[in-house]
């Protein structure tokens, strides 16, 4: 499996990207089981109320998360181009400007800790 990660106004968000042949996790929403790559990660944005604080740029925001929304893709390169798509959207929805995330990518073991 593939971790993702973005960084930008001095935090993180980190999705995964499960790989052909291993296993993804099964909940509700979940993609086909037969898609070779899922993708999940954390949705949010911001929010005026509520929420949790967390700083950006030297700023609180409040954020408001959503359930993860976990997408099946046929070729990997189908799947690590959602995944920085969809971390750069999750920023730019708390006013990170897409161009200030950097993405990384991690190969790492199912269960390894």
């Amino acid at each position: 499996m593939l971790l993702i990660r973005g960084h930008a106004g001095g935090t993180t968000l980190t999705g995964t990207l499960y790989e052909r042949g291993e296993r993804a996790p099964d909940f509700k929403g979940a993609p086909d089981e037969d898609a070779p790559y899922v993708w999940v990660c954390d949705e949010f944005y911001e929010v005026e109320s509520g929420g949790q604080p967390q700083t950006i740029d030297g700023e609180e925001v409040q954020i408001a998360f959503e359930s993860p929304m976990p997408r099946g893709f046929e070729t990997r390169d189908q799947g690590v181009e959602a995944a920085e798509d969809h971390i750069r959207t999750q920023f730019a929805r708390i006013g990170v400007r897409e161009a200030d995330v950097e993405i990384e990518m991690t190969k790492t073991q199912p269960g390894a800790r």
